[in-house]
């Protein structure tokens, strides 16, 4: 089987997960009072909010561009995690009414997508690659 497959696979994974983009832009203009109110809520330094902008703006350009896209996915494994656990923790596996979706189905998209990520890295379809294994 081709190589080429599997990375023309995974800059559509890369492609995709720069959705991601839009949420960190969103929360950029309108502000990030939420994310801080729900870090002192659950006890956590409010500082950490600087974490969003990291993982919800620059990671999705540096996947989009497969530059440290380990890192990125890694990133966005850890904002989903925090996400899940701020938004979905006392019903975890609730459905939508609606659609019939879970409720955390976005951020489950997000943290499985950014596990692959870190695990496979960004294929040969990138601007920059690093010798270093784990950075590309």
């Amino acid at each position: 089987m081709s190589r080429v497959n599997i990375d023309l696979g995974l800059l559509m994974l890369r492609i995709g997960a720069f959705t991601m983009f839009f949420h960190g832009i969103k929360k950029m203009l309108d502000g990030h009072d939420g994310v801080r109110q729900g870090l002192i809520a659950h006890g956590l330094p409010e500082f950490l909010w600087l974490g969003v902008p990291v993982a919800e703006v620059l990671a999705p350009i540096l996947i989009l561009l497969g530059v440290f896209t380990r890192l990125g996915g890694l990133l966005y494994v850890v904002v989903m995690i925090i996400a899940i656990y701020f938004t979905h923790w006392g019903n975890l596996f609730g459905i939508n009414e609606y659609t019939g979706a879970l409720n955390m189905e976005a951020n489950l998209l997000f943290l499985f997508g950014g596990l692959c990520l870190f695990f496979a890295g960004g294929g040969k379809y990138a601007v920059y690659r690093p010798k270093n294994h784990w950075l590309r």
